[in-house]
C-alpha cells in the first residue's frame, strides 16, 4: 500500500516561501479562493484569516504549492508532490532535520545556484565529496536544502 503525503514547513510568512519554493521548484500555488468562498457563504470563516496575494483572497497563515501535473481535489488542495506552508511564530533557530534535494546535475548545478540565489537564496558551502557534489543553500527563511 502507498500513502499520499505533504512536507509541511513551518514559516513566518507562509505567502512569502510559497512564493520562493513555487519559483524554485516550478510549482504552482494552489488556489484555495473558492474554498474561502464557500467557508464564507456558510459563515464559518474566521475574521481576518484571509488576505489578499495572487490577484485573489488567500489563506493569511497557510500557503501550498505543488507539482503542476497532479491533480487536485474539490476543494483545490493538491493530490500529489506538495509543499505546505504554516504560519508559525517563532523563528528557525537550529539546523533542519529533514530538508530538500534539488536534483539538476552537475552541468546545471552552478546556473541553477546562481537562478536560486537571485530568487533569495543565500549559499551556505559546497561540498565535494567520493559520493557526489553538491551545494548547500538556504531559502529565504534559512531553511536549508541541497542543489545535486
Amino acid at each position: 500500500m502507498t500513502l499520499h503525503w505533504k512536507l509541511t514547513i513551518d514559516a513566518q510568512d507562509p505567502i512569502a516561501q510559497a512564493d520562493f519554493w513555487g519559483r524554485a521548484l516550478g510549482y504552482g500555488i494552489e488556489d484555495h479562493s473558492s474554498l474561502i468562498q464557500r467557508l464564507r457563504e456558510q459563515g464559518h470563516l474566521p475574521e481576518g484569516s484571509t488576505t489578499e496575494a495572487y490577484d485573489r483572497e488567500v489563506w493569511r497563515d497557510f500557503a501550498a504549492v505543488r507539482h503542476p501535473d497532479d491533480p487536485v481535489d474539490e476543494k483545490g488542495v493538491g493530490l500529489g508532490r506538495r509543499l505546505l506552508f504554516q504560519r508559525v511564530p517563532e523563528s528557525k533557530t537550529t539546523k533542519n532535520r529533514l530538508h530538500l534535494d534539488v536534483h539538476v546535475g552537475p552541468e546545471r548545478r552552478e546556473e541553477e545556484v546562481a537562478r536560486l540565489t537571485a530568487l533569495g537564496a543565500t549559499v551556505l558551502y559546497r561540498q565535494d565529496q567520493p559520493m557526489g557534489s553538491w551545494t548547500t543553500m538556504a531559502d529565504p527563511e534559512g531553511n536549508e536544502f541541497c542543489v545535486e
